[in-house]
């Protein structure tokens, strides 16, 4: 396979990033090398994080279904719901459209939902203990500012605005149980947001993305939230209407792709499950389909290439499909398709124990969460293969699992929390990490302070080539990226060993470092089938017929997993690594002295954990130089 992935799903060259060539990195290096290093350094001798739990094994899903592009169009109606989907979208009340010399329906809820999709229980403790537990922080309910005013960090704004906690407190015990811990935070949150405002972006509770994903939590968790005195629960119900009349109008306004289809998801719900519906569900079906054809690529993924954005997506459709059946109704086939297509690529985000990739601002997502959603799905498939603007691949060779990014960071339009981790690799054996990536900087504001967000999304927190401690792709505030890598060559092929064993070859390279330093990092990993031997070799060429004079740092990073014993070998050359399955690993490099420094790794709670990251670093002419590395399983 021999193809080059672009900057974006479409035909777009580097201008869409908005920087002329020269344009100045601006990830502040400080952070990079000092902040990390040195909250890495405190972590070593940090007590207050919990012991991290054994890995599990995870079954693996059997059997595969073909796929197809999902036909992203409305469905298929006849000449009198086109009319009334195309009144309801000119303004006309749902009221009208349904019984124009009717009476007016009261508010309430057609149907219970049931929930499918899995809550942490652990969350849902501490909700009925009085806190919020969000990534390892515990912040106390009466503490939170639920108007806004005050900024909270943002997974804090995330969870309390969505309410996602409702999940997690239904999963910890009986409903009866949670129905008081639900209305006291309900309560307080009516409280702060009596009325909608005129427009999106009046603080974060009324983002179009925290507000879709409110409005289907409120119908989702029904019981929980109208189970109490009635004045409460006519008060939440005409809550309820309003919002879902705010999101016909602002939808459109949607901070990004993901957040438009939480909206138009909860405009289908609320379409389904409050009375005079039928109008807004024609309308809100015809958006959600077209939404959806923005947010994801050919292949499934959503284009800001993060797996955590590739979750909530599921996620939202599941609860969406939730909704359709709790009124005895099928999903559009469209919706279901597009279920299908994305659950083979956060598939090729997997390790072996199940757990997630450390990419595009994610963390390591424990096996148990992951599984539990493609369970919620029904979708029994295989990790995706054919990679095109995913941008991930993953070989599979025996024990071993290796996770390589080979595509340009996401653009400003999709990012959340874009990181410059083009040619970064991860590699497992077993289920234990052994070359990981930082990841986490979705997570700050938790037990990873804010401040370490920008360096967490830089190159260096990758296990990939840095020159002059500068990014790859510029990183900016508010997750998004700029100028850098806006093409990758890819070719991958297998090879045939003259032991008789194969091997697989993957050879990339990125022109993020073509504009300010004149040269093309290339990048070839060869993974033998058995698993047992990783060999790699980064080239720095010149990108024009001649190259530059002078030298440049380079540094060349491999952060460890949090498992990893490692010991440095007395010429300096190399390291001897050990796993907790008792396998022994032999890290080596022609390239220089490999020295050992600290780092960080961000759990599947989102927590920092103190590690190790192994480095090769010197000086390189302009004119370009090559850096072979190997690690290899010993005995």
């Amino acid at each position: 396979m021999n193809q080059s992935v672009s900057g974006s799903p479409a035909l777009q060259d580097a201008t869409v990033f908005g920087a002329e060539p020269g344009h100045p990195d601006i990830t502040a290096p400080d952070i990079t090398t000092t902040d990390i290093t040195a909250f890495a350094s405190d972590l070593h001798d940090a007590d207050f994080l919990p012991p991290r739990a054994e890995p599990q094994e995870v079954a693996q899903i059997d059997g595969s279904r073909a796929l197809a592009l999902a036909d992203f169009s409305p469905p298929s109606v006849g000449p009198g719901e086109r009319l009334i989907r195309f009144a309801y979208r000119l303004g006309i009340p749902g009221s009208v459209l349904s019984a124009p010399m009717g009476k007016k329906a009261r508010t309430r809820l057609l149907a219970t939902v049931s929930n499918t999709l899995p809550g942490h229980a652990a969350a849902g403790t501490a909700l009925r203990a009085g806190h919020f537990l969000i990534h390892g922080a515990k912040t106390a309910i009466a503490q939170v500012d639920y108007a806004g005013p005050s900024r909270v960090t943002p997974p804090l704004e995330r969870v309390v605005h969505s309410f996602s906690w409702l999940t997690d407190l239904e999963a910890c015990a009986p409903r009866e149980q949670g129905i008081g811990v639900a209305e006291r935070i309900l309560t307080a949150w009516l409280q702060a947001n009596p009325k909608p405002p005129a427009k999106p972006g009046k603080g974060p509770a009324w983002d179009v993305g925290n507000t879709g994903a409110r409005l289907m939590n409120w119908l989702a968790h029904a019981p929980l939230i109208l189970s109490g005195e009635k004045a409460l629960r006519n008060r939440t119900l005409a809550h309820i209407s309003e919002t879902a009349r705010w999101l016909d109008r602002h939808v459109g306004r949607a901070e990004d792709e993901l957040a438009a289809v939480a909206g138009w998801s909860a405009i289908v719900a609320a379409g389904l499950l409050l009375p005079e519906g039928r109008p807004r569900r024609l309308y809100g079906e015809a958006g959600l389909i077209k939404a959806l054809g923005e947010l994801i690529g050919d292949d499934g993924g959503v284009l800001s290439r993060s797996p955590l954005a590739q979750m909530e997506a599921i996620a939202l459709l599941v609860r969406l499909r939730n909704c359709y059946h709790a009124t005895r109704r099928d999903a559009p086939r469209a919706v279901e398709r597009v279920i299908e297509l994305l659950v083979p690529p956060l598939l090729a985000l997997t390790h072996g124990d199940g757990s997630l990739g450390s990419w595009q601002g994610g963390w390591a997502v424990d096996g148990e969460d992951v599984n539990a959603l493609v369970k919620a799905t029904g979708v029994r498939t295989r990790p995706l293969r054919e990679v095109r603007q995913w941008g991930y691949q993953r070989v599979l060779a025996h024990k071993s699992i290796l996770q390589f990014d080979t595509a340009p960071p996401p653009l400003p339009a999709h990012a959340r929390y874009g990181c410059a981790s083009t040619l970064a690799f991860e590699m497992s054996h077993s289920g234990h990490r052994l070359i990981v990536n930082c990841g986490g900087s979705a997570s700050g504001g938790g037990l990873v302070p804010v401040r370490l967000e920008q360096g967490l999304r830089a190159t260096a927190a990758h296990s990939t080539l840095t020159l002059d401690d500068a990014n790859s792709t510029a990183v900016l505030i508010n997750g998004a990226i700029g100028g850098g890598v806006s093409e990758v060559d890819i070719d991958r092929k297998t090879l045939v060993q003259e032991n008789g064993g194969n091997a697989t070859r993957i050879e990339a390279s990125h022109n993020g470092y073509e504009a300010r330093y004149g040269l093309t990092h290339r990048r070839i990993l060869i993974l033998r089938d058995d698993g047992s031997e990783l060999r790699g070799e980064d080239v720095l060429i010149p990108a024009g017929r001649k190259g530059q004079r002078g030298k440049v740092g380079f540094a060349i990073r491999f952060h460890l997993g949090p498992q990893v014993e490692v010991l440095l070998t007395e010429d300096g050359q190399g390291a001897g690594m050990a796993l907790p399955d008792g396998s022994l690993w032999q890290f080596r490099s022609s390239a220089g002295e490999v020295t050992l420094e600290d780092s960080l790794w961000v759990d599947g709670q989102g927590r920092p954990q103190a590690t190790q990251q192994l480095v090769i670093q010197g000086m390189v002419s302009r004119g370009g130089g090559n850096f072979g590395w190997l690690i290899k399983k010993m005995g």
